[in-house]
């Protein structure tokens, strides 16, 4: 193996809030976003409607339906007025002498001096002395009676379909951010909290669907009340229609002024709550550690400080918003008083039937009812937007850099590894790896030592693609990493991490986790070759042991045991161990030693390693720092140089006492 790194000496400004942890990185830290109004509320709106645009069939349905509910909805005003005008106008032939005319009644009224009630009965279609028409009126409120079952079946049949309609949509929406998710760098999520991201993924998404459920329907049904609406005032009455349209641009104004001093609030109550719970994510998982430095209290300020944003946010957002059903109601309270009125003096002057005044009321109230709705609808829409917007910047990402559409199969790996020229950085304008040179040749085991922030990790990091390089290349059996596909380059590596992964399921399930169809035999063959067969057979349920979401139900050490396992079954080519026991005892630590040996034998290992004693019998040991491969050779060589790697292995093995007097 070769090595040549040509560095220039650089002073490094790292950022300190910048953190690069790979797959060995820490904890990310939560996610404060600053308090700003939406980046384009038109353009989120627009394209969160298009994703509509393939239930466009289903939604055509739904204006259909609607159209026919409101046809039923506003015929039964009218018919409430003639049932009304039935009866009236009965009490009121009741009292008028029989074998009169109508007109034979009015001249004698006007001879009585009661002038207006004989303008009044003018507009009526009465016979004196008749009474109510009971047949009539039945007739009546049977057909009012089908009208509004034929309603509510429309308003029935629109809420089915329109449910499908969003649970489409949104599952398109859930199925393309977890697709995205898949195909973000590693970088996304070492720059993004944990609970940020699953906020996106779950507030943000299920709150896009509970408004689309609510709002599209009451959008589409306001829509059509409306027209339909203003078609029956206007054919009663074209005088207290106008005085009804009246209340629009009042109650447009009030919406608007109210919209603008809200819509920030709303972006900051969904920002805070992915905050939140970054942060609650993030105490559960160093709950122990928490815990063991007393830092309860400085972690509950935390939550109270997060949890009083969330909650400032979100009472600004909700009060000033909901100020709009209340001014508008009350602006359709003053038109409702003023139709009475008006109203009221027409039917005195037999211009128009009580009926017709009543319908016209009824119709008023169903005209500005939407506008209403409409109006309190604005701080959900106003929410979802901002939810959206969370969720258009996640699928908006960069996505890794495509595969190659001519990919190269490796079909027998040898284990050559090449770095040649490389340059990396997280950041442009801060350099990290610089013309690094690598050549690791089939069957070598080598160890990479160095303080931490050398660079050893993504050394690792570049070699599996999390990240990508920024010049030269990187070769596997002398083929470009870039030139295969990452599904295919990966299988190729098996990897022990210092931090433990097992999801929640048995212990056969997590073992066999590193390859698909392995057989029982495989399992406890590579339990057995780990050290860690004899344990799980002490446990009641063997390998039918059911592990908690974190397995905290074993031991830390046992849980390494278990991820060393799934690499023995997985069989890699080249195998890349990131501090794979740091977490267990010395004989535990002795006997994986020995496993690892063996699993060694003929394959290319690269050991990431903070404690020296785990890599004496390694091939090559790089020593890095700060980017750069400072020192290369055994451990013998390196010890007898007296370099970097001496000062290493001094400060791990000997006393202060006896540093001093080397």
């Amino acid at each position: 193996m070769s090595v040549n790194n040509n560095h220039q000496d650089k002073k490094l400004k790292i950022k300190p809030q910048r953190r690069h942890g790979g797959f060995g990185g820490g904890r990310r830290a939560a996610a404060t976003h600053p308090v700003e109004k939406a980046k384009d509320f038109r353009g989120t709106l627009k394209r969160l409607i298009a994703y509509l645009k393939p239930q466009a069939i289903p939604l055509l349905l739904v204006v259909i339906f609607t159209i026919l509910s409101v046809i039923f909805t506003i015929l039964a005003p009218r018919l409430i007025g003639e049932a009304t005008n039935e009866l009236f106008e009965g009490v009121m032939s009741k009292q008028l002498p029989a074998g009169m005319t109508k007109d034979e009644a009015i001249a004698e009224l006007k001879e009585q001096g009661q002038d207006q009630l004989a303008e009044m009965i003018s507009g009526m279609d009465l016979v004196p002395g008749k009474g109510i028409d009971f047949n009539a009126l039945g007739y009546i409120l049977i057909i009012l009676l089908t009208i509004y079952l034929l309603g509510a079946f429309f308003r029935w049949l629109q809420q089915y379909t329109m449910a499908g309609v969003v649970q489409n949509t949104v599952y398109r929406l859930r199925k393309e951010v977890d697709s995205k998710l898949s195909k973000l760098p590693l970088k996304y999520y070492d720059n993004h909290s944990h609970g940020d991201i699953l906020s996106r993924v779950t507030n943000d998404v299920d709150n896009i669907a509970h408004t689309l459920q609510q709002s599209i329907t009451q959008i589409i049904y306001a829509v059509a009340i409306v027209i339909g609406v203003l078609f029956m005032m206007f054919s009663i009455s074209p005088l207290l229609s106008w005085i009804s349209l009246m209340i629009i641009p009042l109650s447009i104004l009030v919406t608007m002024f109210v919209i603008k001093r809200s819509q920030k609030y709303f972006i900051a109550q969904w920002d805070s709550t992915g905050a939140l719970n970054g942060h609650v994510e993030e105490s559960f998982t160093g709950h122990n550690i928490i815990e063991a430095f007393n830092q309860q209290n400085k972690t509950i300020e935390r939550f109270d400080k997060e949890n009083e944003r969330v909650f400032e946010a979100s009472f600004k957002a909700q009060f000033i918003s909901r100020l709009i059903h209340p001014s508008v109601n009350f602006l359709n309270n003053i038109n409702y008083v003023i139709i009475c009125i008006v109203g009221g003096i027409r039917v005195a002057r037999g211009i128009i039937t009580l009926g017709e005044v009543q319908a016209f009321i009824q119709y008023s109230r169903q005209f500005t009812q939407p506008v209403v709705q409409v109006a309190s609808m604005v701080n959900i829409l106003q929410s979802t937007v901002a939810s959206a917007e969370r969720v258009f910047e996640l699928l908006d990402e960069e996505e890794e850099i495509p595969d190659t559409e001519n990919p190269v199969v490796l079909e027998e790996v040898k284990g050559q590894v090449k770095f040649e020229e490389v340059y990396f950085s997280y950041s442009p304008d801060v350099p990290l790896i610089e013309n690094m040179n690598l050549d690791i040749q089939p069957g070598q085991t080598v160890a990479i030592v160095g303080p931490t922030g050398a660079g050893k990790t993504t050394l690792v990091n570049l070699l599996m693609r999390f990240y990508e390089i920024n010049r030269g290349r990187i070769t596997i059996d002398g083929v470009d990493i870039r030139e295969m596909k990452r599904e295919n380059l990966r299988k190729i590596f098996g990897m022990v991490l210092q931090d433990t992964w097992l999801f929640k399921g048995t212990i056969r399930d997590n073992i066999a986790y590193g390859k698909e169809g392995a057989t029982e035999e495989e399992i406890r063959a590579a339990a057995w070759t780990a050290y860690v067969d004899h344990f799980i057979r002490t446990l009641p349920q063997g390998y039918d042991t059911v592990l908690t979401e974190d397995a905290s139900n074993i031991s830390q050490g046992q849980r390494q045991l278990l991820t060393i396992a799934r690499a023995f079954l997985a069989d890699p080519k080249i195998l890349i161990l990131d501090e794979a026991t740091s977490s267990v005892d010395t004989r535990t630590e002795m006997l994986i030693q020995k496993a690892m040996a063996k699993l060694r034998k003929g394959r290319t290992s690269l050991v990431i390693a903070h404690r020296l004693s785990t890599i004496y019998d390694a091939d090559i040991i790089l020593v890095m720092d700060k980017g750069r491969i400072v020192e290369q050779g055994n451990h013998e060589e390196l010890i007898a140089a007296g370099g970097f790697y001496y000062d290493l292995y001094r400060s791990q093995f000997l006393s202060p006492i006896e540093a001093d007097a080397v």
